[in-house]
């Protein structure tokens, strides 16, 4: 269960990984550029609509005009989302990995582990790291704080659960020292995955299991 911040609380040499913060540097001028993009949109149609812009074809303007007034919308998601997760970060200390939402953290413990691995995929511009936490038994899927980490996968080797908890990486050279400097002996090591292989939480079902547990 989430922990509240009156319960223990990471050590205060706990290494820190600010994910939240690296994202939000990169999807809030972003989400800011799709939303004037938004506007600009808008103000040219409305021109293009009441003849104070006459373009050479007013069905290409309008065309054009929607099009740039349709980025608006992700642009906004973006925003949101980028605001809502600027807080968040990874600690690590002797008791574990701690994932912190701002408002809510919690941690899951080395002891609950069979392994801790790094699994490296490549995109079309970008590399993807994540570090995969491998349960010795039961995992929670629908955990208040830590069910959008949690994945369905073939696991690192022959032997492991295919549940477990993707903690996406930005800083891997620290990231992989706090680990094994805190677990060597959960350390399995480095795997190469195909094309960008964080993925996307089961929302959908979280939803309904969290429904018909009334939770």
């Amino acid at each position: 269960m989430a922990a509240p911040f009156s319960a223990p609380t990471p050590a205060p040499d706990a290494t820190v990984l600010p994910t939240g913060r690296r994202r939000a540097r990169v999807g809030l001028p972003l989400s800011l550029f799709l939303v004037l993009a938004g506007v600009g949109g808008l103000v040219a149609a409305v021109a293009v609509v009441g003849g104070s812009h006459q373009p050479r074809s007013p069905m290409a303007g309008l065309v054009a005009a929607g099009t740039l007034a349709t980025l608006g919308v992700p642009g906004v998601l973006l925003f949101v989302v980028s605001w809502r997760q600027r807080r968040t970060r990874i600690l690590v200390d002797h008791i574990g990995l701690w994932f912190d939402k701002g408002d809510r953290r919690n941690v899951i413990p080395w002891h609950s582990l069979a392994g801790v691995g790094l699994f490296t995929s490549h995109g079309h511009k970008a590399s993807f790291h994540s570090l995969e936490l491998y349960p010795t038994g039961h995992i929670d899927r629908d955990d208040p704080v830590l069910w959008t980490l949690v994945r369905e996968e073939a696991p690192f080797r022959p032997g492991l659960p295919h549940l477990r908890h993707r903690l996406q990486a930005a800083d891997v050279p620290l990231a992989v020292s706090a680990v094994r400097h805190h677990a060597p002996h959960l350390w399995l090591g480095e795997s190469r995955r195909e094309g960008s292989h964080i993925g996307r939480p089961d929302r959908t079902g979280h939803r309904e299991r969290t429904r018909a547990r009334g939770r």
